[in-house]
């Protein structure tokens, strides 16, 4: 009687620590739930966070484009500028042969105006 007692005991340990799939379901299933929501919120948190990183990156092409843009205005402002400067360079030339041209007019009539008083006083 006694090694059956045990027996009884022994089987009960056993069948009572068990628990059946649905209690097990049951249990599991509010916590699935719940994740899956939470899967849910985390995909739609990603996808607003892929939106903002686009549109952040958008602003940062533009400024590399105006950025270029202003850099290439920059090198064609220099060029005018140079073209400019080298024309100015070519004007002042002219303006100084013009008035060396001139002075040497200048003394050509002078000379003339002496021959021409030489001549009339002989």
């Amino acid at each position: 009687m006694k090694g059956l007692g045990v027996m009884m005991c022994v089987a009960m340990l056993f069948t009572a620590g068990c628990a059946t799939e649905s209690f097990v379901k049951e249990q599991t299933d509010p916590i699935s739930s719940r994740i899956d929501k939470l899967d849910s919120r985390l995909s739609g948190i990603e996808s607003k966070l892929n939106d903002l990183e686009s549109k952040a990156a958008k602003p940062a092409a533009d400024l590399d484009a105006v950025k270029n843009a202003v850099s290439a205005d920059a090198q064609k402002a220099e060029a005018a500028a140079n073209k400019a400067e080298a024309a100015a360079n070519k004007a002042e030339a002219a303006a100084t042969k013009a008035e060396d041209a001139a002075n040497r007019a200048d003394a050509s009539a002078e000379k003339a105006a002496k021959a021409f008083e030489m001549q009339q006083k002989k």
